[in-house]
């Protein structure tokens, strides 16, 4: 998203219109009320993720890109408390579900999408190879460490991690992820920049005043409170009707990703469009790599600290689509350039992915 001098209106208003449609929804209006509160969830989020890239924007790297990430993560963690909160035991795989779903939806949907447009506008794109790889191979590491071991490991049967492994994996995601963010915005920074870095306007416009980023930190804690609350007051209507349809309960892992991730998608799709598709790689992956490496260890302690069981691993359908998002991710992005074939087989991936999901 672009940085705006001062706060927009919109940016002001959202967090306002989430906690008004909270507090009218106590009064149990009716039905009808639901599509209010999803327009004020989804207002909520976006207006979370501006205010976070602006206070990002005033205290500098390596800190902003922790303020976005862990503000993205809020809302993520956010959302799958409160429904697991609302579900009970049903629930024990959301937290999977989502995970799973974030990766998707970046690796194939938001990446697909991006090399597909950069390359419809412009025939040829070109990034640097070595920040997409070290990108890559990190959310790989996580991914499977996460998602895919724990059906292989024997303290505890199932795919589920013992205490002590859960432990021990979200302390490990938790490294992986800050040397990522180490490497990214101190070490070599140089390999996430876009090679007319010098001239981004975007890059390099002045930082907001104190003024604007104090006000911006404290919409921030405002959005986020709306979006825990509206996420809450909406988890039984979204149940119900998830049941009714007779859809599986993955969808909602599908529904809490999508929503988390479409302020940083339309961002991505925008910078392919203008031709800064390194821009484009290290907002999408970036965001996956925030999503499960913050993510897990945030419900890992959550569980640890109410006894709640995890069901972590992936299964068989799951874990083949996984490894194939990983093996053509890395063959699409292996040679620094890009055409509208690798977007195809990316989009393709990812429609067979959400037809599988719904049709198992």
């Amino acid at each position: 998203m672009k940085i705006s001098p001062s706060l927009p209106l919109w940016s002001i208003a959202s967090p306002i219109l989430g906690w008004l449609v909270y507090a009218v929804n106590g009064l149990q209006p009716g039905s009808w009320f639901v599509a209010l509160l999803v327009i004020g969830l989804m207002a909520s989020v976006l207006a979370a993720v501006y205010h976070a890239e602006v206070v990002a924007h005033k205290v500098g790297e390596p800190f902003g890109t922790l303020v976005l990430a862990l503000a993205v993560t809020l809302i993520e963690v956010a959302l799958i408390v409160s429904l697991m909160l609302a579900g009970g035991e049903a629930t024990t795989g959301l937290a999977r579900d989502t995970v799973f779903a974030a990766i998707m939806i970046i690796l194939n949907g938001i990446v697909g999408i991006c090399l597909l447009v950069g390359a419809s506008q412009h025939r040829e794109q070109s990034f640097g190879q070595h920040g997409v790889s070290a990108s890559l191979a990190t959310l790989a590491a996580i991914a499977v460490l996460t998602l895919v071991l724990p059906n292989y490991t024997l303290t505890k049967v199932g795919p589920y991690y013992s205490a002590s492994q859960l432990a021990f994996i979200a302390v490990i995601s938790l490294v992986l992820y800050g040397t990522f963010v180490l490497v990214q915005t101190v070490r070599h920074r140089d390999y996430f920049l876009p090679p007319n870095a010098a001239g981004d306007a975007e890059a390099h416009a002045e930082p907001p005043s104190n003024k604007v980023a104090i006000t911006a930190a404290v919409l921030l804690l405002a959005c986020l409170g709306a979006v825990v609350l509206l996420a809450k007051a909406l988890a039984p209507t979204l149940e119900a009707g998830l049941d009714n349809l007779g859809a599986p309960k993955s969808v909602v892992g599908i529904i809490i990703a999508a929503i988390v991730l479409l302020p940083e998608g339309l961002a991505a799709v925008r910078a392919a469009r203008a031709n800064r598709l390194q821009t484009s790689l290290n907002l999408a992956i970036g965001s996956a790599l925030a999503s499960i490496g913050l993510t897990i260890p945030a419900v890992a302690v959550v569980s640890l600290a109410t006894g709640w069981t995890l069901s972590l691993g992936l299964d068989i359908k799951s874990t083949v689509l996984l490894m194939l998002s990983f093996i053509v991710a890395a063959f699409s992005l292996s040679t620094g350039r890009t055409t509208v074939m690798q977007g195809m087989v990316h989009l393709v991936i990812f429609a067979v992915y959400l037809f599988t999901t719904i049709v198992p």
